[in-house]
């Protein structure tokens, strides 16, 4: 958990230490230059790749994106297997800038599911930048919510049933240490792109609370000015946690 102190934007002072980010239109913005979904998806990483460093020199403790949802796997074979190449031949080229900008990368999903070369990639990033303590990357891989849930009940349910932890001890922090975001702040800014109004199944328990920022952008057009409107519109809230 990241804990330390982060600088003011602007307004009322707050500075969100957690943002989310829904990296949604890839397709959209490929498809209205007349490109291919994959060359959409490159772009979209060229734009995470601007965007870690953005949110790294505005303070942000902690970026959750959505990169590839569980539903996503319903897509055309050809534009998975090209996703899922993407996101390896990503892990493996980025390694080396990530460390050098201290970032430590996390995995939240089903990673066990990916192709194994994409996993094996994905664990590698991780694992040679555990020692980094700057920000945390999170990358959401083959990830639903709703799964989520299901994965942390079982585990709850399997240590009650063994003893392991009483019945009367589940409450929301309880619970929380079997999500996978497990020891983490719950995000204090989701922001979405492409212009959609909805969670899509991203975080569904940890975003109870948190401020929602839309743009019309799609993913790929996302730059840091974006993110500063964002950050800039966050900091004149005032956050009231359903009191």
């Amino acid at each position: 958990m990241i804990e330390r102190s982060l600088p003011a934007i602007d307004g009322t002072g707050a500075s969100p230490r957690h943002v989310a980010i829904i990296m949604d239109g890839n397709r959209r913005w490929a498809r209205e230059r007349g490109l291919s979904a994959t060359e959409g998806h490159v772009a979209g990483v060229t734009a995470l790749r601007s965007t870690v460093r953005a949110a790294a020199r505005a303070g942000i403790g902690i970026l959750t994106v959505f990169a590839f949802s569980e539903e996503n796997k319903r897509r055309d074979a050809s534009e998975v297997g090209a996703l899922m190449e993407l996101v390896r031949h990503m892990a493996l080229r980025e390694a080396d800038a990530l460390r050098a900008q201290n970032v430590r990368v996390g995995a939240l999903g089903r990673i066990d599911e990916l192709p194994a070369a994409t996993r094996t990639a994905v664990e590698t990033l991780v694992r040679t930048t555990s020692s980094c303590d700057g920000m945390l990357l999170n990358l959401a891989l083959n990830y639903g919510a709703r799964s989520e849930l299901c994965d942390a009940i079982r585990a709850l349910a399997h240590d009650v049933r063994t003893g392991a932890l009483g019945l009367d001890a589940i409450d929301d922090d309880v619970l929380g240490k079997y999500l996978y975001t497990a020891g983490l702040p719950d995000p204090d800014l989701l922001i979405r792109t492409g212009g959609e109004l909805r969670v899509s199944n991203f975080l569904l328990y940890q975003i109870a609370y948190a401020e929602l920022w839309s743009t019309p952008h799609h993913w790929p057009a996302f730059d840091e000015r974006l993110l500063h409107d964002a950050l800039a519109d966050y900091a004149t809230r005032q956050r009231r946690f359903g009191s």
